[in-house]
């Protein structure tokens, strides 16, 4: 068990991905190896068409590489069918988008407890671990609010409350910021800050924002398909 948790939650190895389109091959990933270790904040920075939501939908279970491998947890997910690899994405990662993804017409806390309704969790647990959800995010007092009564910080919170209430052991965030003011995607990034110091999660997010270097343990930099290890900023600002 020791060596299970000193191990990295993600390893990627040597992954390619290659698309055709309209009869040409399209090279979205070109050998990346990459390691996620356990509650951790991580960071991929790139342009758009860098390969970020690629990478993250390869492990997140969403795609499969051309070659190489993706291991989560010592597991190869090339090895899970795909009613594995939909109980895998239901159970063990939490995903955080652009767009907020929420259901207009649910309230906050209908729009967190749904996810917790495919998981088939009964009623009482599903009440607390959404309420739970909520407080981590600070919008207890907007349980009953719907997405066009909140502003966009406030919707990306409930996306994130909605992320993390199946206590995943994954959080993937692809440009969780995208569509917010600088104020509020310093917010959003320092709740994932807190969030992996008190909650001890994981969080991999994928963005164009170089606000993201004030709250990251480690940034890589993704560049037409290549990974580099970028600085890491707090190590640096500790330092100073």
């Amino acid at each position: 068990m020791e060596t299970t948790l000193l191990s990295p939650l993600v390893k990627v190895e040597e992954a390619t991905r290659v698309y055709r389109v309209d009869g040409q091959e399209v090279v979205a990933l070109k050998g990346v190896s990459l390691e996620v270790a356990r509650g951790t904040f991580l960071a991929l920075k790139g342009r758009s068409g860098s390969g970020k939501t690629t990478l993250l939908n390869l492990i997140g279970g969403l795609d499969r590489p051309t070659s190489g491998s993706v291991t989560f947890d010592g597991q190869d997910l090339s090895a899970f069918d795909e009613q594995a690899l939909t109980l895998f994405r239901r159970h063990r990662v939490g995903f955080i988008f652009q767009s907020f993804a929420l259901f207009p017409t649910y309230s906050a806390f209908e729009n967190v407890d749904l996810m917790l309704r495919l998981t088939g969790l009964g009623r009482k647990p599903r009440i607390e671990r959404t309420m739970n959800a909520l407080q981590l995010v600070g919008l207890t007092q907007w349980k009953e609010h719907r997405p066009d009564e909140m502003s966009g910080g406030q919707q990306q919170r409930v996306a994130i409350a909605r992320a993390i209430a199946n206590l995943p052991d994954l959080i993937l965030a692809d440009e969780p910021t995208g569509e917010l003011d600088s104020e509020t995607t310093h917010q959003i990034f320092a709740l994932f800050r807190h969030l992996v110091d008190t909650e001890k999660l994981t969080i991999l997010a994928a963005t164009h924002d170089p606000i993201i270097d004030e709250y990251a343990d480690t940034v890589y930099l993704l560049n037409d398909g290549l990974l580099m290890k970028g600085e890491e900023p707090k190590a640096i600002s500790d330092s100073t």
